[in-house]
């Protein structure tokens, strides 16, 4: 797309233009403010600078040259859009976000980012602007919109030069995302790759080890440690880090021997660490907590210290020391230190479970409750109900106390009012404002009964400042001195000592007040996340269009439902529990000193990518930018700069799950332009649209003091910050759910589309720097001699990566909720069912219509095996055990729950994560579990009908019963699931009763897509069992690459199913990343009251044994076992259009989510274009581009790989060969196979694609290129694959 206004080689006039003007100007003296100026040699300097030199910028000899070169173009550029009053070409905005990111100024790289994406209708085919964003998210922490970008530039260009940083970057944000299979997936690809990285190789494999000690694979964490450690001249902070996290799994789990052996070699390990790095404040607590465990007190408390004088104070260290106190007797010094553990983290749950037992033990009991309600606030509590017991028994304990006692009872410790406002004593620490803290008023908060607030705000410690109460604390110990017992002594005199002390740094300093924390986080820039609400940026949008003159963006009532603010991150300390003798992968995270702080920036050590203090009024992304140093280089980041990473990383919550605040970015931006800027956005204001809702990016408003700048088309909602009591900082976050106009949105456009544009021919300033994919127009009707014509001399971009969608087609995104909205009386439809009377009714072709149509996502077959016949006893788990007792079965262990509920385990919230463990065993195991499970449940019938003889009122023993159901404990059942049945010598009496199957339903058949594969895909075109108890479950999803199932139940129990229309499968995506959960690999359990909320239809119905369940296409489902059953299933693939459509978009959804496709498409398409003969014309072009795309790739690889001298070599292909899959990223690899030299003198052929080979070796010479068909023969397949006419058709 094309925008009318200045072109760049009118700009280049322009600048000439301007030389001479200026010259003459300054001849005459009358020059004053002049246009700047670009050189013909400048310009062409700039050529080639764009976002992918970010964070090697300083590599280059003249790096500082070029960055101030580009501080002179950015001028340039602002000034020529201001002369241009902002009508300029949409690639202009591209190259000032690009000059924008490598100066770091990320604020105004992304509002030019935002205004060429809404000017640029196919902005996705520029991989260096989707990189270039994708970094500016990654600053911003909003992960969700930054995972987004870059995968779509691995979509767009899988062979992408800085693919090695977008898979680290990856890697990173999906372990803080918790999806660790995604992540350890990236970080072996960025590992791979031989090109140039901000961080080593070591570095690399030391997060990947780190990962596993996440996941709590313990062993294979210690031998990937262990591993790098004999890395020759591995980094000293590497190593010092890796001995650290061997010496804190040696202490926390059972690698080694008995208790004492584990503790030594963890003491070890950490002494060694500290031998390479002594600075480390992470470490020196680590081995506090090792001595503390063999009751080295002394030398515990020493190391404590040493964590506490070697880093920022952390909630954790203090919170260790107050156990040490509290396990010598020492109550009051155990007070202080758990004190100053909750004034640091405030959400410290296991801190204010010990100050809670601290209390009670002293006799205390309203203390500890307070401390036990505060603990059950944090988010950080995993035992939520145990305390809830704990605290009403001691609310019960302390209303029977006799009020005389609690007025005469002389108190052990002061109370928690009085504690929160105690000055640190000089004994527990060995620095001035050693904590983050601040002195709040005591009494006010406690009485309030509220909870602590989770924000960690900018707090001080003022030791010689005293409150009111302190004085009155003093003075009351002093009046009674007499009377004191030992504790109170203690009290009193450190009380003493630090009231004289105070009074001698009075005297001392003129302002007491400005004792300030010197280790608080003010220090560095606070950077906030973006607001990642449903949608992004869209066309018409843009922040360097920005009002001025205080105009106000336009607000849109109904786009406010669907704005999300984001989560404030905290600081590096907030927000952590410690357990006691446990690591969990939080604590894991932050205790870790040895992150990759990646080139976010070039020299930028001292700021934390994620660490936040109490947002500043004025602080704004333009103070943010200006604190780096002038000659601030965007060079790789050493060990140091990769040391704050994780640290800071753990904070970040979700983007996607659900409390965010938006950004308040500002920045000084020149009036004038933001002036012109909006003019030209009013001036499309009424004809914007909104076409781009499915491939979207989140936008922001940039504001500066009073002037609000935004997109005058664009829907803005306000919020603040749920972290801070400032009513004034104000968010703004943009959202374009609906169009301004109102009209409604039909597949991401507008039922009226009229925005203008003048289309100008431009001629790029850096045309190289953006290559885009070129377009082909072959006709799928053309023959193969002139698709090989066309292909001649096409660059390596014209691969298209072996895409099967059109080159003009966007990477592909989640389908949006269908418009307008289902009422509420329609969101629980009826199942489609049919009841068959006879066998002629099955084989009726109007039913094969039926389940096919697309309008019907499942069809329930009711009595189709007692028409047909079928011994469903062949299934049962009396004929499986005595056909083939010890076959394989896989076990999942779960929790028995409701159907329509998914609690956590401790049945205290309903949660979208289901969680189950893997375990295998034998049929006959299998089936004497589900034997004894069903005595079992006789048993519990017969006592509970026994109970209910003995009670008289049966509502309420029901519902408590049912309140059991709800809220646990949940009882433990195992299911069998995936249990194969292909093998035809071992189950051929089973397989041939389903022979007498209608035919669309068969496993096999010649309409049945899957029957022609060529090769056996488990589960898929062979039969899968399933041995049920009373809540197995088979939790939400769709089937393989969107194709139909079949289930069968055999019984004697009956399943309910619960079903979403292939339609709304993007709105559960939506869920399912709110809820931290990956929509096609993790396990999901959707909560109803969601989906009604958000107008998602849900069928629900019962299967009874003999009941056919026929899941149409792209289907959403999941599914529960009421009784004790077996169930029977396999995929079919009829051949529509509906069908191929649905699975080639799921395989390049999996490609763009690196996922491997079970379904290999285009292996399937050649067969098919080989097997059958198709009259449908949707189907026939859809099958024929495939072929066209394929054919295109293979021919010009071939010849690319032949004109740079690598010699291709016949290898053939065996029948029933399987497809072949890239052994690195999992992508179908056809015909031209990358086999390492070693593989292949091995004859194990170890295949990469063309990409992973070129990563791992530029110039393949590790390769072996191996071919499967020969272009012949692919060439006559696709002659001779022709669209014949219909039966239909032919007759008439």
């Amino acid at each position: 797309m094309k925008s009318g206004g200045l072109s760049l080689p009118t700009a280049t006039a322009t600048f000439h233009d301007d030389e001479n003007k200026m010259a003459a100007e300054k001849a005459s003296g009358d020059g004053e403010e002049l246009t700047p100026s670009l050189t013909i040699k400048e310009k062409e300097s700039l050529d080639g600078l764009d976002s992918r030199l970010f964070g090697f910028l300083s590599l280059r000899d003249d790096g500082d040259r070029t960055k101030t070169l580009l501080g002179k173009a950015v001028h340039c550029y602002e000034s020529l859009i201001v002369k241009a009053e902002g009508k300029v070409e949409s690639d202009f905005f591209c190259q000032l976000g690009h000059f924008n990111l490598l100066l770091e100024d990320y604020s105004k790289a992304l509002s030019a980012y935002q205004r060429y994406y809404s000017l640029q209708s196919d902005y996705w085919k520029n991989a260096a602007f989707l990189y270039g964003l994708g970094l500016v998210y990654f600053y911003y922490n909003a992960f969700h919109w930054a995972i987004k970008a870059f995968q779509d530039v691995l979509y767009v260009d899988p062979s992408f030069c800085r693919a090695k940083e977008i898979h680290l970057r990856l890697g990173l944000m999906f372990k803080v995302n918790t999806d660790y299979e995604s992540s350890l997936k990236h970080f072996r690809l960025a590992l791979i790759d031989c090109n140039p990285c901000t961080l080593s190789s070591v570095e690399i494999q030391f997060h990947i080890a780190h990962l596993y000690e996440t996941q709590r694979k313990y062993h294979s964490a210690k031998e990937a440690y262990e591993q790098l450690l004999q890395t020759e001249n591995l980094p000293v902070q590497v190593k010092a880090i890796v001995l650290q996290q061997l010496g804190w799994m040696h202490h926390n789990m059972d690698l080694v021997g008995d208790r004492t052996t584990k503790e030594r070699y963890a003491i070890q390990y950490l002494q060694k660490s500290l031998e390479e790095d002594p600075s480390s404040g992470q470490s020196w607590y680590y081995l506090g907590r090792c001595y503390s465990s063999i009751g080295k007190v002394q030398d515990a408390f020493i190391s404590y210290r040493q964590s506490i004088d070697k880093s920022e104070a952390s909630a954790d260290t203090w919170c260790s020391i107050g156990v040490l106190y509290q396990q010598q007797n020492q109550p009051m010094d155990a007070l202080q230190a758990y004190i100053c553990a909750v004034q640091l983290d405030h959400g410290h749950a296991v801190a204010w479970m010990d100050l809670g037992t601290l209390y009670e033990s002293c006799s205390q009991p309203g203390d500890a409750i307070k401390c036990y309600l505060n603990a059950t606030r944090s988010k950080s509590c995993s035992n939520t109900s145990t305390l809830a017991a704990r605290i009403k028994f001691l609310q019960a304990q302390f209303c029977n106390l006799p009020q005389s006692s609690l007025q005469n009872k002389t108190k052990l410790l002061p109370s928690i009012e009085e504690a929160w406002s105690l000055p640190i004593p000089a004994e527990l620490t060995s620095r001035q404002g050693a904590m983050n803290t601040a002195q709040q008023n005591g009494s006010d908060y406690w009485n309030s009964g509220q909870t602590v607030s989770y924000n960690p705000v900018e707090q001080q410690i003022h030791t010689q400042c005293w409150t009111p109460q302190k004085l009155q604390q003093l003075e009351h110990l002093r009046a009674n001195k007499d009377n004191l017992n030992p504790t109170q002594r203690l009290m009193l005199d450190q009380l003493e000592s630090q009231f004289a002390l105070m009074q001698q740094q009075q005297n001392i300093l003129n302002l007491p007040h400005n004792c300030k924390n010197q280790t608080s986080s003010t220090r560095e820039p606070s950077r906030k996340q973006l607001s990642n609400s449903a949608q992004g940026l869209h066309k018409g949008q843009s922040s360097y269009l920005t009002g001025f003159n205080n105009e106000q963006p336009l607000f849109s009532t109904e786009s406010n439902k669907y704005l999300q603010t984001s989560k404030i991150v905290k600081n590096q300390n907030g927000h952590r529990s410690l357990p006691k003798n446990s690591a969990t992968q939080e604590d894991a995270l932050n205790h870790l000193s040895l992150h990759s702080h990646i080139a976010t920036s070039g020299e930028q050590k001292d700021i934390a990518l994620v660490k936040e203090s109490k947002p500043s009024r004025k602080r704004s992304l333009g103070s943010e930018t200006s604190m780096h140093p002038g000659n601030t280089s965007n060079s790789c980041p050493g060990i140091k700069r990769l040391s704050n990473y994780v640290h800071q990383m753990t904070g970040v919550a979700s983007p996607n799950c659900g409390d965010f605040v938006s950004p308040n970015l500002a920045i000084e931006d020149n009036h004038q332009l933001s002036s012109l800027f909006a003019k030209n956005a009013n001036d499309n204001m009424d004809t914007g649209t909104c076409d781009k809702v499915s491939n979207c990016y989140p936008a922001i408003h940039i504001k500066t003091d009073n002037h609000v700048f935004s997109s005058p088309s664009s829907s803005v909602s306000i919020a603040t910050s749920p972290m801070s009591t400032d009513q004034t900082n104000i968010h703004t976050v943009t959202n374009f759910s609906s169009p301004p106009n109102g009209l409604p949105i039909i597949n991401g456009e507008e039922l009226e589309n009229s925005q203008k544009s003048i289309n100008v021919d431009l001629r790029r300033v850096n045309h190289k720097s953006h290559p885009q994919i070129p377009s082909m127009s072959v006709s799928i009707y053309s023959n193969s001699a002139e698709v090989l014509k066309a292909c001649r001399n096409v660059g390596k971009n014209g691969l298209s990566n072996s895409h099967i969608l059109l080159d003009k087609c966007p990477p592909p995104r989640p389908p949006t909720s269908p418009y307008p909205p289902l009422p509420k009386e329609k969101l629980n439809p009826p199942t489609p069912s049919i009841y068959l009377e006879n066998k002629r009714d099955a084989f009726f072709p109007p039913l094969h219509q039926f389940c096919t149509n697309p309008k019907n996502p499942v069809t329930v077959i009711r009595g189709l095996a007692g028409v047909l016949k079928l011994d469903l006893g062949l299934f049962s788990t009396k004929t499986l055990v005595e056909v083939n007792n010890e076959h394989m079965v896989e076990v999942r262990t779960q929790l028995l729950q409701p159907a329509e509920e998914n609690w956590d385990p401790t049945g205290t919230k309903k949660i979208w994560r289901y969680e189950s463990n893997s375990s295998h065993t034998t049929i006959a195991k299998y089936a004497q579990y589900q034997a004894s499970s069903f005595q079992e449940s006789l048993r519990e019938e017969n006592e509970r009908k026994t109970q209910l003889k003995d009670y008289s009122d049966n509502e309420s023993i029901s519902s408590e019963n049912s309140g059991m159901k709800r809220k646990g404990p949940f009882k433990i059942i195992k299911s069998g699931i995936n249990i194969d049945l292909s093998d035809n010598k071992k189950w051929k009496l089973q397989l041939h009763e389903l022979t007498k199957l209608p035919a669309f339903v068969r496993v096999v058949s010649a309409g049945n897509l899957l029957s022609h594969v060529g090769y056996t895909i488990l589960g898929m075109n062979t039969v899968q069992l399933y041995m049920k108890v009373p809540g197995s479950r088979i939790p939400g999803h769709q089937e393989n690459n969107n194709f139909c199932s079949v289930n069968i139940n055999i019984g004697p129990g009956d399943c309910e199913w619960f079903v979403v229309p292939e339609d709304y499968w993007g709105v559960l995506n939506d869920f399912c990343e709110k809820n931290n959960l990956n929509f096609l690999m993790s396990s999901w359990w959707p909560n109803l009251e969601d989906l009604y909320q958000a107008n998602v239809p849900v069928y629900r119905f019962i299967q009874r044994p003999g009941d056919l369940v026929w899941i149409n296409a792209g289907t959403v489902h999941w599914v529960q076992a009421i009784g004790w059953c077996n169930n029977i299933a396999w995929n079919v693939g009829p051949l529509t259009a509906c069908q191929y459509k649905l699975a080639v978009e799921r395989y390049e959804w999996n490609k763009l989510q690196n996922v491997k496709s079970v379904v290999p498409m285009v292996h399937l398409s050649w067969n098919m274009a080989r097997n059958i003969k198709v009259s449908d014309p949707k189907l026939f072009e859809m099958v024929k581009y495939c072929l066209l795309k394929v054919l295109k790739q293979c021919q010009t690889l071939r010849e690319a790989l032949l004109a740079s001298g690598k010699e291709v070599l016949w290898h053939g292909r065996s029948k029933k060969e399987p497809a072949s899959y890239c052994s690195i990223c999992e992508v179908e690899v056809f015909n031209l196979l990358f086999v390492t030299n070693e593989s292949n003198s091995k004859k194990t052929y170890e295949i990469h694609c063309h990409d992973c080979a070129q990563k791992s070796s530029r110039n393949l010479e590790n390769f072996v290129v191996l071919e499967q068909y020969k272009m012949e023969d692919l060439i006559q397949v696709y002659d001779q694959f022709t669209l014949v006419p219909s039966l239909s058709s032919s007759s008439s």
